[in-house]
């Protein structure tokens, strides 16, 4: 079999490449380079520079390397910009989708892994986030992902493809600190970004119905992200594979946003106390997936814990940032 990675040389595929291919998996990469980065992937694994919004260089590349099989990550991923640029969310993510599957469908590759997140859920008052749980996303982010989960549940039953969704909650760390993310969106590599400038991080909101007044998220590091996605290809591949798989992807365990500041702190040397601000809009208190089905369905489960994540994006930081990056304290 050889799978096609869409999305392949970003922070989240390039991990997913490199988990497939250590697995033995043939993998080939379909990537655009907008926030993608080439170094990112092994010497042995096809990059065709390309958007899946073109039809012609999808069907191309998927009769010339043989794909048998398609994991789709890429999409435009910051809830701030898809709010500002919705059209472009819709166009690219819902767009996009719609025209690989197409695509995909027309050359009778029969199975399809989608890149989903945990933004389809919005902001749910549960204690723990299950498949179960009624999805109403609050940004165009969420509404796209929510949207695509529909149209791969519907071209799979209209094709006989067999359909895996991943809904993933708060991703960090690093395989390797060349593979670290290198965009400041997230919390981790914000709050390494503020101290790299000397400043204070911020919690947005202390007053929350927590244990400690700021808001509790799910964090999985990103090499248990590209495993879960190993293991849904592997579900996918079996005989009898058929019908659609929607799972979260998560560890079951919430970190509120001053514990995981103490440990960056800890990380770092920088322990500098944290400036409380105002709440931010559409931030929940309480975030934490329900892991139970993928372990029964994938065989699944997390195997790294917080600490790792800080570590390793710690040591991506310090590479990709130099000289720039905090000194310890």
């Amino acid at each position: 079999m050889t799978w096609l990675i869409t999305g392949g040389a970003g922070y989240i595929g390039a991990h997913v490449a490199r988990a497939m291919t250590a697995a033995g998996e043939r993998v080939v990469v379909l990537d655009d380079l907008s926030s993608g980065v080439s170094a990112r992937l092994p010497a042995d694994v096809p990059l065709v520079r390309g958007s899946s919004l073109d039809a012609a260089l999808v069907e191309r590349v998927l009769g010339e390397h043989a794909v048998t099989g398609v994991v789709h990550l890429a999409a435009h991923k910051q809830v701030g910009e898809s709010v500002a640029r919705p059209t472009l969310y819709y166009r690219d993510n819902v767009g996009g989708l719609a025209t690989l599957l197409e695509t995909v469908a027309a050359a009778g590759v029969r199975r399809f892994v989608f890149s989903s997140s945990a933004a389809v859920y919005g902001n749910p008052d549960v204690d723990l986030i299950t498949e179960d749980t009624p999805c109403a996303p609050v940004n165009p982010y969420g509404e796209t992902k929510l949207a695509g989960e529909w149209l791969v549940r519907a071209a799979g039953q209209a094709h006989g493809m067999a359909t895996a969704c991943l809904r993933f909650f708060n991703v960090a760390g690093a395989a390797e600190p060349v593979l670290a993310d290198t965009g400041i969106f997230n919390i981790v590599p914000m709050v390494f970004d503020r101290l790299t400038r000397d400043e204070a991080p911020r919690i947005f909101g202390a007053d929350y119905p927590t244990p400690d007044g700021t808001c509790v998220r799910d964090y999985i590091h990103v090499s248990d992200l590209a495993e879960a996605h190993l293991a849904a290809t592997r579900r996918l591949s079996a005989p009898d594979a058929a019908g659609d798989l929607t799972v979260n992807i998560g560890r079951g365990e919430g970190v509120s946003v001053r514990e995981l500041i103490t440990l960056i702190g800890e990380v770092t040397g920088d322990t500098r106390p944290a400036l409380v601000e105002d709440r931010r809009p559409g931030d929940a208190p309480r975030a934490v997936a329900g892991a139970g089905l993928a372990a029964r369905e994938l065989g699944w489960t997390a195997r790294r814990g917080v600490r790792e994540m800080v570590e390793s994006a710690w040591l991506g930081w310090q590479l990709h940032h130099g000289a720039q990056a905090a000194p310890t304290r």
